[in-house]
C-alpha cells in the first residue's frame, strides 16, 4: 500500500464508518448554534432532524470553516511520523477552508522540508466531495503514489456532477439564495429550484420546476444526459438528503431503473450540518461522474 494519508472534511457528508472503511482520515467543521459552538461530526452533536426543529423554532445557525492552526495539528501528526499527505476540501466556491488548508501546508514546509502535502480544491460540496474521495481511496488502493494521484484529482475533479432540489426553501430565503419575493411565490405554487455546482465550485439554481414529483423526473432526465455513457452509466451514484428519506429513496429507485449497468445500489446519506444550515430539510442532492463542468 502507498505509505501516504488520504483526508478530507466532514463535509463529504459520508459516515465516520464509511471514511474508517475506505481508510480515509478526516476533520470536522464546526457550526454556531444560538452562538454556541458545534462539531459537524456526522450528527452525533445535533442530529439532521434536532437540527432542523432548532433552525425552524428560530435559532441562529451559522458554519464556520476550518482554521488554519487546526489543519497544522491534523496535517503535522503524520508529517512527524514520516507520512506524506494529500488532503481534499470542500469547494472553494462555497467555503474559504482550501485557503486555511493551503496556508497550514505552506507554514509545515520549512519544517518539514523533505515531506509532501498536497492541497486539493474539491470543487465539490456533500456526497459528491464524498463520491471523489470515494474514486481516490480506490485508486490508492490500487497503489497509485502521490504524485500521481494529486495530479488525477486535480485531472478529473470537474468531472463529478451535482444535480440538487429542494422542496423547502425557507432556509435558501433566509440565506439569502432566493428573494423573499420568490420564495412566497415558489412556495405557493410548489415550486422546486433544480441547482447544479458550477465549474468554479459554486451552487446556482439552473430550473425552476413546478411540483416535487417533476423535479425528481428532471434530476434522473440530467443523470442521463450527462452521466458517463448516457444510460450505459456503470460508474457509483451517491444521493444526499436532509430529512427527506423518502423523496431520496424514490430518486434511488428511479435512477436504479433507467441506470441497469450501475456500479452497485445507490448509496443514501444524511446533508451534514455545515451544508444541512444552508438548505434546510427538504433537499435531495445527486452525484454522479460525467461530463465536465465548464
Amino acid at each position: 500500500m502507498p505509505s501516504y494519508v488520504l483526508s478530507c472534511c466532514s463535509t463529504a457528508d459520508v459516515t465516520r464508518e464509511w471514511l474508517e472503511e475506505h481508510d480515509i482520515a478526516y476533520l470536522y467543521f464546526n457550526y454556531y448554534l444560538n452562538g454556541e459552538m458545534c462539531k459537524d461530526d456526522f450528527g452525533a452533536t445535533n442530529s439532521p432532524a434536532e437540527l432542523y426543529a432548532k433552525m425552524l423554532a428560530g435559532a441562529e445557525a451559522k458554519t464556520s470553516q476550518i482554521s488554519a492552526g487546526d489543519y497544522m495539528a491534523h496535517f503535522e501528526k503524520y508529517l512527524a511520523a514520516g507520512t506524506d499527505v494529500l488532503h481534499v476540501t470542500l469547494s472553494s466556491g462555497i467555503s474559504g477552508t482550501y485557503n486555511s488548508a493551503c496556508a497550514a501546508r505552506d507554514q509545515l514546509a520549512e519544517k518539514y522540508p523533505d515531506r509532501k502535502v498536497y492541497v486539493i480544491d474539491s470543487l465539490a460540496a456533500s456526497a459528491g466531495y464524498g463520491l471523489l474521495m470515494e474514486r481516490l481511496a480506490g485508486l490508492r488502493d490500487t497503489g497509485m503514489g502521490i504524485d500521481e494521484l494529486a495530479a488525477w484529482a486535480e485531472e478529473h475533479k470537474h468531472e463529478v456532477q451535482h444535480w440538487f432540489f429542494s422542496s423547502d426553501l425557507t432556509f435558501f430565503v433566509r440565506g439569502g439564495r432566493i428573494s423573499k419575493a420568490a420564495g412566497l411565490v415558489g412556495g405557493m405554487l410548489k415550486i422546486c429550484p433544480v441547482m447544479d455546482v458550477e465549474p468554479d465550485g459554486s451552487l446556482a439554481v439552473k430550473e425552476k420546476i413546478r411540483t416535487k414529483a417533476k423535479a425528481i423526473g428532471r434530476v434522473v432526465e440530467k443523470m442521463a444526459e450527462l452521466a458517463e455513457g448516457g444510460r450505459d452509466y456503470s460508474g457509483k451514484c451517491f444521493i444526499s438528503q436532509s430529512e427527506c428519506l423518502d423523496d431520496a429513496q424514490e430518486v434511488a429507485r428511479r435512477i436504479e431503473e433507467t441506470f441497469p449497468k450501475l456500479d452497485g445500489k445507490v448509496e443514501i446519506f444524511p446533508i451534514g450540518a455545515t451544508i444541512g444550515v444552508h438548505t434546510g430539510p427538504g433537499t435531495v442532492a445527486t452525484f454522479f461522474w460525467g461530463q465536465r463542468r465548464e
